[in-house]
């Protein structure tokens, strides 16, 4: 018989993941992998990222990270449209995490006895046990620690995979979120020359789907567990009513806007757990997109609009050359301007009027 652990899950996967676990490798034992130097960091909200090194200093290290999951009503939307979300620490969507390739993620998350349902976390960036999440289904009031390596560089989403239909009401309630595994000498242009970045920023795209009375208003309801019959029917029909940035609609703009200079170059690291999405900086290019996400590959080059498919994250290096606002949208317009898909970059520095220029100020058209 299962366990009602292994019946959340839908099968016995946490059993079965343990023993299928190889013996460990002859060349790597535990005891290596204690003796290796280990570094606590403190996950900050998106768009903002945690310090971190570019270029690796060491060799590999364990790096730790905690992570509370939090079952909470978030408003979405300026109407004061709820979602009866589910984080992990509180974020829609959860922190970035970073490392580098061979490092060992090592992440403590925590499930307070004041949620009402299992949760776990499935790394793509990870090899085995569903990626991690066969390992780490905990109910309220338990915690697990997982331990992976991180053999692949590039970004990669990780979102809870609880089983069967609770997998997608999870991911689109908010429990998703992306790491980055950095080159150990840090990332690379299409010709393979180092490339930097004076910023980081983090956005995570969101489908939402809230479900709406007989008068056509959106419901709210007391729990995340109340919504459920009618969440489903709605993400069944597969067209969402918000599609946003990092949890609601207008999060990176006005007051909330990414900053840079003239300048500066930045690195937009853009996760999609469910749904393939086009990013475009409007006013801007990608000098250097990793649009699949990974770092092995050489970048694309000067791209006006790049696709991240649904479940992948990617990446785009851009230097700003002018100052003002640059919005950056879902180059699905409709999602971006009817459903929410907008962000501002707001920019500081001189004109260059070589790049642009305004020759003639509006007047009446002239009458030959």
């Amino acid at each position: 018989m299962f366990t009602r652990r292994e019946a959340l899950f839908g099968a016995a996967i946490g059993a079965a993941a343990v023993a299928a676990m190889p013996a460990f490798s002859a060349t790597i034992t535990q005891a290596d992998i204690k003796a290796l130097p280990r570094e606590k960091i403190k996950l900050v909200a998106p768009p903002f990222v945690h310090p971190h090194d570019q270029v690796a200093k060491t060799g590999p290290k364990v790096v730790e990270f905690t992570m509370t999951i939090e079952e909470k009503p978030v408003v979405i939307d300026a109407d004061g449209t709820k979602l009866n979300a589910m984080t992990y620490n509180g974020t829609i969507p959860g922190p970035l995490m970073v490392v580098h390739q061979d490092d060992y993620v090592e992440l403590t998350l925590i499930n307070p006895d004041t949620n009402s349902l299992a949760h776990n976390i499935d790394f793509h960036a990870a090899t085995g046990a569903l990626g991690g999440g066969g390992l780490t289904l905990i109910n309220p009031g338990e915690q697990v620690t997982l331990r992976f390596k991180a053999t692949r560089t590039g970004t990669f989403v990780y979102h809870c995979a609880p089983g069967g239909p609770m997998i997608p009401w999870h991911v689109v309630s908010g429990m998703n979120g992306a790491i980055m595994v950095l080159p150990r000498d840090g990332l690379r242009n299409d010709q393979g020359k180092p490339v930097k970045y004076d910023r980081i920023f983090y956005i995570g795209e969101s489908d939402f789907y809230i479900p709406r009375d007989e008068k056509g208003n959106f419901k709210s309801y007391e729990s995340a567990g109340d919504g459920y019959d009618d969440i489903v029917k709605v993400m069944r029909g597969l067209i969402p009513t918000h599609v946003v940035f990092n949890g609601k609609v207008g999060s990176l703009t006005g007051d909330n806007a990414m900053k840079a200079k003239v300048g500066e170059t930045v690195l937009i690291v853009h996760s999609q757990a469910n749904r393939d999405t086009r990013p475009h900086l409007i006013g801007g290019h990608g000098d250097y997109v990793w649009e699949q996400g990974k770092f092995a590959n050489p970048p694309a080059k000067d791209l006006e609009t790049w696709f991240i498919r649904g479940g992948s994250a990617g990446s785009a290096l851009y230097t700003f050359l002018q100052p003002g606002i640059y919005a950056y949208v879902n180059h699905n317009l409709i999602e971006a301007v009817e459903l929410g898909a907008t962000a501002h970059f707001m920019v500081e520095g001189t004109w260059n009027d070589d790049l642009m220029t305004q020759v003639e100020a509006p007047k009446p058209i002239a009458v030959n």
